[in-house]
């Protein structure tokens, strides 16, 4: 693979097949300075983060959730763009089609959906509630192949809620490889996967990875569909630190438009997303204030992700968590440090 969006960046590895950390590795500038050289937010991000205190305070008022959308199944698709300030916003893209409007995952399990509706005093649409008569759920599943002693351990309460219903656990995938690779070569090489399974024994193993592959293929073709609702192209490699960023942002909300895990992590963006700023900086495309507002305005929708989930659910982990860890800094095999100036950055914008 080569692209022109690929130029002035090092290393060979991660060219000839789908190998973020030798990308990170080959490129990314370790930084043990100090903090002078940070910026301050700008005009556009204080008005942004505004409106959206002011979206938070209301939320807050109205008991913790804003609003549900009840008739429609989330998913990549199903919502018109959503935007909290579409003229001035850097980096797009909401669950639903309104900031902290909640979605209905029923996946997990549909009795858990319907009842943290009525805890809110919505009530879960007909249509929902009928189109899941005829699907097994994330919670049936698991429940099904309970034995009886098992069935009874967990009623009394000697085990507890893993696997089912809240233990989605944790889940974290490698959203950097839309922004490295785009959506096209991704698929591509899924497409390589599927055909070497083929030329193996079509055991049930085989057979269950070949539909497990082919519907991550669909599920990258569906992503594809969702940036291009907002009249973006993911098909090619990120071309600079802007791009990469969305790039990244868009496969992080397909995950949490599909999924309602308990943690839905982020993993480690602020390095890989340094090696862009770098490049877009060192070429005078950038400055330390831009770079700095694109990462306000990328936390800044990180902060107005939201799950359905029963009040009980809030009361075990004690709030209204999704667990979208970043993981900032730290050190690499080689013994470099991980840390970057956009390890700052992040801090900068939480702070």
């Amino acid at each position: 693979m080569e692209f022109n969006q690929w130029q002035g960046f090092k290393g060979e590895q991660w060219k000839h097949g789908i190998d973020v950390r030798d990308f990170i590795q080959a490129n990314y500038t370790p930084y043990t300075g100090d903090a002078s050289f940070l910026a301050g937010p700008t005009e556009r991000t204080q008005a942004l983060m505004k409106r959206l205190q002011n979206l938070l305070t209301v939320e807050r008022e109205f008991g913790g959730v804003l609003d549900i959308d009840t008739t429609t199944v989330s998913s990549l698709t199903s919502y018109e763009p959503g935007y909290l300030d579409k003229e001035n916003e850097l980096i797009v893209g909401l669950q639903t089609n309104r900031p902290l409007k909640r979605g209905i995952n029923p996946f997990g399990g549909i009795r858990m959906a319907r009842a943290a509706c009525q805890a809110y005093g919505y009530r879960l649409s007909d249509k929902i509630e009928d189109e899941f008569t005829y699907r097994t759920t994330h919670n049936d599943g698991v429940y099904r192949v309970y034995t009886s002693e098992m069935r009874k351990a967990r009623k009394s309460g000697v085990i507890t809620g893993l696997p089912d219903a809240y233990g989605r656990g944790r889940i974290i995938g490698d959203y950097r490889r839309v922004a490295l690779y785009g959506i096209d070569a991704l698929i591509a090489e899924k497409q390589k996967d599927k055909a070497r399974i083929g030329e193996n024994l079509m055991d049930v193993d085989n057979i269950r990875l070949s539909e497990e592959l082919y519907q991550q293929i669909n599920f990258l073709g569906k992503l594809k569909e969702m940036a291009a609702m907002y009249g973006i192209d993911i098909s090619l490699p990120a071309a600079n630190a802007k791009e990469a960023i969305q790039w990244l942002y868009f496969g992080y909300l397909g995950a949490i438009k599909e999924q309602n895990g308990a943690a839905m992590s982020l993993g480690r963006t602020a390095t890989f997303i340094d090696i862009y700023l770098e490049r877009d900086m060192a070429a005078g495309r950038l400055s330390e204030q831009g770079a700095q507002e694109l990462m306000d305005d990328f936390v800044m929708k990180l902060r107005m992700a939201r799950h359905l989930r029963t009040p009980e659910y809030n009361e075990l982990f004690g709030g209204d968590p999704m667990w979208i860890t970043e993981s900032v800094g730290g050190m690499g095999e080689d013994g470099r440090t991980l840390v970057t100036k956009n390890s700052f950055r992040m801090l900068n914008t939480l702070y």
